[in-house]
């Protein structure tokens, strides 16, 4: 049975709330979608024996109200009234997209892609016929639910640079063809600082990779799946068909993609250990000091020795890689740039107890070819475990955990300390795993 307050404690309380209504404009209570009641908080005054539930006016969301009540010494606790589900009922139906799984050959099921992108999937929970858990998943099921429910399905309003080798984002000419599972309003305008040309177009392959695991259309029918599926790609081309780039194209395409006004830079190269690399390091500053969140691979050990730059830059988030079976990748560097751990596929370091070795697939090129489109099985790394941190970032900065409002320095260190707090333990050393796993469920769920 429900209590509510006495009139004259409700009248005091909803007093607290004039501010949050005054700001609110048309917000209003959320539904049984996001797991409470609508217009109504469960509010405890200190002293009180019991807890009772406020009705709220008009104009006051209940996110809004529990964040005024909370600044009141006279409040004890207020949260939102959360709606339970009887045990003995099976679960809801999640929303698991319809993408096959597949480009090439006979067409897949719908929802195929859960398959192969282990990377996405739910780490704990019930299983389903439909939605298998995976150990070394983000649950980005709950992260793409969580901004449904905001109104920003995924990561719509925000925008990622993807600093590559380019992207497959439109066909031009016989010899380059917009990837399958590309949609040609997704892009912004990009550059290609290796041709000085406006078409950032990839001839290696690494780039459309990064920028699909990031935002590749989903729930299209088409191939697989992308973490922040209906934010805006910026591609930005400083690395040639070799996968190499130079310093000063490298810090100019940073201060292009913060000038045309990127939200995220993913940035998944690196420079040789322990390099200086001052132009870069400048423009990375610039970056931060407008309110840009920049992301960076730490390295695979054996191209790199240790981790290095642009993840040892000035604000820029590190990322090490880990492995379907939730351990840490054998490829992946320790070091004080390692930030945070994300799926980077591939062999996990001895010890693990699951041997799961899978890479990381999305669609790009299939051998050579810029115009023959797949699913290799050939990338892992911490590159991919960046382009992950990136979409996870885009997907934060769209949802309400966040004061979308926030301005410059203020609205980076939002989302990296979001990010850092929702992380998984991986049992390691803080050199290793810096914060632990990325979870998108937690780091986009408002009570989490």
């Amino acid at each position: 049975m429900t209590r509510r307050l006495p009139i004259a404690a409700t009248v005091a309380l909803l007093a607290l709330l004039c501010c949050a209504a005054a700001t609110a404009g048309a917000a209003t209570g959320v539904g049984p979608a996001r797991g409470f009641a609508p217009r109504e908080v469960v509010v405890k005054l200190e002293g009180a024996r019991a807890p009772r539930t406020v009705r709220l006016p008009g104009g006051v969301g209940v996110r809004e109200a529990t964040a005024r009540l909370r600044e009141s010494p006279r409040v004890a606790y207020a949260a939102p009234n959360f709606v339970a589900t009887a045990s003995a009922t099976p679960p809801a139906p999640r929303l698991i997209p319809n993408d096959p799984g597949t480009i090439v050959g006979p067409p897949g099921p719908p929802g195929g892609w859960v398959a192969k992108q282990w990377n996405l999937l739910p780490w704990q929970g019930q299983a389903t016929p439909l939605l298998p858990i995976s150990p070394g998943g983000i649950d980005a099921v709950s992260a793409w639910e969580n901004l449904a429910a905001a109104g920003r399905p995924g990561g719509r309003g925000v925008t990622v640079a993807v600093l590559d080798t380019g992207v497959a984002y439109r066909t031009v000419s016989p010899r380059f063809l917009r990837s399958p599972d590309f949609a040609s309003g997704q892009f912004v305008r990009g550059y290609d600082f290796v041709d000085d040309d406006r078409q950032p177009l990839d001839e290696n392959g690494h780039g459309t990779h990064v920028a699909g695991t990031i935002a590749e259309k989903t729930n299209n029918g088409v191939g697989l799946a992308g973490i922040a599926y209906r934010a805006k790609l910026m591609p930005v081309r400083v690395l040639d068909r070799q996968g190499r780039g130079q310093a000063d194209d490298i810090a100019r395409g940073i201060r292009f993609a913060v000038a045309r006004g990127a939200d995220v830079i993913n940035m998944s190269f690196n420079f040789g250990c322990r390099r200086r690399v001052p132009g870069v390091d400048e423009a990375l500053r610039v970056a931060y000091r407008r309110g840009v969140v920049t992301v960076a691979s730490v390295g695979n050990l054996g191209a790199e020795a240790c981790v290095s730059p642009p993840a040892t830059g000035p604000r820029t988030i590190g990322v090490g890689g880990s492995t379907q079976g939730g351990c840490l990748g054998d490829y992946s560097l320790a070091g004080k740039g390692v930030d945070l751990i994300a799926p980077g596929g591939g062999t996990p370091v001895p010890g693990c107890p699951s041997v799961s070795a899978d890479p990381i697939y999305q669609v790009t090129f299939r051998g050579r070819s810029t115009r023959r489109f797949g699913e290799p099985g050939s990338y892992v790394g911490t590159s991919m475990a960046a382009a992950h941190v990136s979409g996870v970032a885009a997907m934060v900065l769209a949802s309400e955990t966040i004061d979308r409002g926030a301005k410059s320095r203020r609205r980076v260190a939002l989302v990296t300390r979001r990010l850092r707090r929702t992380t998984r333990d991986m049992g390691l050393p803080a050199i290793r795993q810096g914060a632990g796993m990325i979870d998108a469920g937690r780091a986009t769920d408002p009570a989490a």
